[in-house]
C-alpha cells in the first residue's frame, strides 16, 4: 500500500492528471452512451447489474438474464463487459491521481490522508471482481447459483460504497481548497 501512495505522490503534474481524467471519462461516456444503452435495449427497463449500487438477489438476476434473452446476454458479454474491463483500471489510477493532486495542494497535510487515494483503487478492484461475477453468471445461465449472485452483489456494493466515499472526500477537499482561496492571506481555516 505504501508503494502505491509513493507512486501517486510522484504524479503531481496537473497535465498528466488531466489527461488520465479525460481518458477515463471518455471510456465512461462511451459506456453510458453506447454499450449500456445497447445492452439495456434488451432488458425491458431492468437495470444492468453493474448499475445497481445496493446489490441484487438471485430472483432479480434470473429475471434480468431471462429478459435479456440470448441476444441481450451476448451483448452484455461481448460489448459491455470488455469495455468495463478497461474502465476500472483507468478509474482507479486517474481518480487516485486526482485526489492526490488536490490533497498535495493543502498545506501541512497529514500524510495519512493520502491513504484516502486508495478508495478509487479499491473501487476498481471491486469492479473487476463484479465483472468476473457477471461473466460467470452470464455463462452459467440458466444455472445461476445463489453463491455467485451473493458474491458478485457484495463486490457491487463495495464498488459503489468506495466510489461514493471517494466523491464525498473529493468534494470536501475541493470545498476546503475553495475556502482557502477565498480567505484573505495570513488567516488559516
Amino acid at each position: 500500500m505504501g508503494r502505491i501512495i509513493k507512486q501517486l505522490e510522484k504524479q503531481r503534474s496537473g497535465k498528466k492528471v488531466l489527461v488520465l481524467f479525460l481518458l477515463t471519462n471518455i471510456v465512461y461516456a462511451y459506456m453510458l452512451l453506447f454499450t449500456i444503452p445497447a445492452t439495456m435495449a434488451f432488458s425491458n427497463g431492468l437495470q444492468l447489474l453493474d448499475m445497481m449500487p445496493a446489490g441484487y438477489d438471485l430472483e432479480y438476476v434470473n429475471t434480468l438474464l431471462q429478459t435479456l434473452g440470448n441476444t441481450g446476454r451476448q451483448m452484455y458479454l461481448t460489448k459491455q463487459i470488455p469495455v468495463d474491463m478497461i474502465y476500472p483500471l483507468l478509474f482507479g489510477i486517474s481518480y487516485a491521481a486526482v485526489l492526490t493532486y488536490f490533497l498535495k495542494k493543502l498545506p501541512g497535510l497529514n500524510q495519512n490522508y493520502l491513504y484516502l487515494c486508495l478508495l478509487p483503487v479499491i473501487a476498481g478492484i471491486a469492479d473487476y471482481f463484479e465483472n468476473i461475477g457477471v461473466v460467470t453468471m452470464l455463462n452459467a445461465y440458466p444455472r445461476v447459483t445463489e453463491t455467485s449472485v451473493h458474491l458478485t452483489s457484495i463486490f457491487s456494493i463495495i464498488k459503489s460504497s468506495a466510489t461514493s466515499i471517494y466523491f464525498l472526500v473529493l468534494i470536501a477537499i475541493l470545498i476546503k481548497l475553495g475556502l482557502r482561496r477565498l480567505k484573505p492571506k495570513g488567516k488559516n481555516l
